[in-house]
């Protein structure tokens, strides 16, 4: 396998995650200062912004579990 296949498989990865943060940020309920500032940082600088974003970003509420 050629490096440069590697690279492209990397890229095409990284472009996924962009869209799907992206697309996770859009749906949020945040306010939109919020939205906003996610999208600068993701949008121009993609892979710290997608650490960042995965680091603290919206996290989904987790259902409570039941109490016996």
């Amino acid at each position: 396998m050629q490096l440069e296949y590697v690279w492209i498989g990397l890229a095409v990865v990284v472009l996924l995650l962009e869209l799907w943060a992206i697309n996770a940020v859009l749906r949020s309920t945040s306010g939109w200062e919020t939205k906003g500032l996610w999208l600068i940082i993701l949008i121009f600088v993609p892979l710290l912004g997608l650490i960042a974003w995965a680091m603290f970003g919206p996290k989904r509420e987790m259902p409570e579990q039941g109490k016996h």
